[in-house]
């Protein structure tokens, strides 16, 4: 009996070969600490000029007041934010996760509005017709990373 073996079968297999090769590469856990500085300098095109938007907290319970604490002193612990003194804030919600604990949110609602759009998707998406390999990331805890 003859088994077909496409192309992307025997991609795949290299990769996760490779994957499997170089794991002591990738962490377990994500490094504590905001990121070493780099040359590149993360910015916000806005569309007016305008200051950053300063909207005040929102009124919560004691109990997501305290749980909005938690998760502040555990970004602060793992150094992935810092204070800050900024004349910008932007307030936070809690999003009940399913297995019942919390996922802090900020809002940035404010800044979008006067935030430059950036490109369409359906545009990026046309950008990549004829393209034979795609990755992807994951990123836990993402926007601490940037």
């Amino acid at each position: 009996m003859l088994l077909h073996v496409s192309p992307c079968d025997i991609l795949l297999a290299s990769i996760c070969k490779l994957l499997e090769k170089l794991q002591d590469v990738f962490p377990k856990d994500i490094p504590h600490g905001l990121l070493p500085f780099r040359s590149i300098e993360h910015h916000i095109d806005l569309t007016l000029e305008v200051s950053l938007p300063n909207r005040p907290a929102y009124r919560t319970s004691l109990e997501e007041a305290k749980e909005i604490q938690k998760q502040v002193d555990k970004l602060i612990k793992k150094r992935w934010v810092r204070e800050s003194m900024s004349p910008s804030a932007m307030p936070v919600i809690l999003v009940p996760k399913n297995d019942g604990t919390w996922w802090m949110c900020t809002d940035y609602r404010s800044l979008n509005n006067i935030t430059a759009p950036i490109p369409r998707l359906d545009g990026l998406l046309d950008e990549l017709h004829g393209s034979k390999l795609f990755s992807k990331i994951d990123l836990k805890s993402g926007y601490h990373q940037i």
